[in-house]
């Protein structure tokens, strides 16, 4: 096997130069040839996509993101296939397992958590198959963001609240603090800031804010396993939110949303009901 290093640079270069001709010639949803990598949704089964909950049921292996994936999701569509976590294998130890599995004539799916592309990971493990000779495409699903949204019963993007939506994470292991921009976000006032794998980090992340004179005010909202039966929301503000989670006792799978769509307050009546729905045939024509 090639090194998977080498492979995702190998990878790299060729897309440098050319187009993957697949997608042209495919879209998302569809079935194709190869190693699925499924977004298995936030927690929910039921928010697993139609096109995933096929292609799981259909599997003779499954390979998934742990205690990540609600087990009963991998109960209820994946009973009848091998079942393999991915926590602590490295991609020395999957590539390997899913290539030989496929080169097998086994059905096989990679299954993440929520959508696989926010981070989730899933490029370099394609990349490495890809080079193996394995093709490999993505079949999207539900970011916790948007199963926090509904929780909540509001929209991440509100007329008059918030016009940008960011997905980030904080400074940490694997981002340096030059990279952590969620002070940014937060200044620029009109964004819902979702932070994923940051729930250790909430108390550090509030106390860099106050010392960068963000308001203290600022609404933040904490959404445990959204989408599960054990979900739970803590509702503070920048100045009052980490102690209130550390009370709670939470220190990972939680989404943090900093702003004040999630209270969905002080928004206003959007133009797509009024006004700009009654315009004459004439107006619309001369908009387009």
């Amino acid at each position: 096997m090639t090194d998977p290093q080498d492979a995702i640079d190998a990878e790299a270069d060729t897309r440098a130069v050319e187009r993957d001709p697949r997608i042209e010639d495919r879209t998302a949803g569809e079935r194709q040839e190869g190693i699925p990598f499924i977004g298995a949704g936030p927690g929910d089964p039921g928010l697993l996509t139609v096109t995933g909950r096929e292609l799981v049921e259909a599997a003779d292996l499954i390979v998934h993101a742990g205690s990540l994936v609600n087990s009963e999701l991998l109960d209820e569509y994946g009973a009848s296939a091998e079942q393999v976590s991915s926590i602590g294998k490295d991609l020395e130890e999957l590539v390997p397992l899913m290539r030989d599995a496929y080169e097998a004539g086994r059905t096989v799916v990679r299954l993440h958590s929520g959508d696989p592309a926010i981070y989730g990971a899933a490029l370099e493990q394609m990349d490495a198959l890809e080079h193996e000779g394995v093709p490999t495409y993505i079949v999207p699903g539900v970011t916790a963001a948007f199963a926090a949204s509904a929780t909540l019963r509001t929209q991440l993007t509100l007329n008059g609240v918030a016009n940008h939506v960011a997905f980030t994470r904080p400074q940490g292991q694997t981002l340096d603090p030059e990279d952590d921009h969620i002070g940014e976000f937060v200044e620029m006032g009109d964004v819902t800031t979702c932070i994923y794998l940051g729930t250790h980090a909430v108390d550090e992340m509030m106390d860099r804010l106050l010392e960068d004179g963000h308001d203290p005010e600022t609404p933040v909202t904490v959404i445990y396993h959204a989408s599960w039966p054990d979900e739970e929301i803590i509702e503070g503000t920048i100045g009052t939110i980490g102690e209130r989670l550390e009370a709670a006792g939470y220190r990972a799978s939680a989404l943090v949303i900093i702003g004040d769509a999630a209270r969905k307050a002080g928004y206003e009546r959007s133009y797509l009901y009024g006004d700009w729905a009654n315009r004459s045939s004439t107006e619309s024509e001369a908009d387009d």
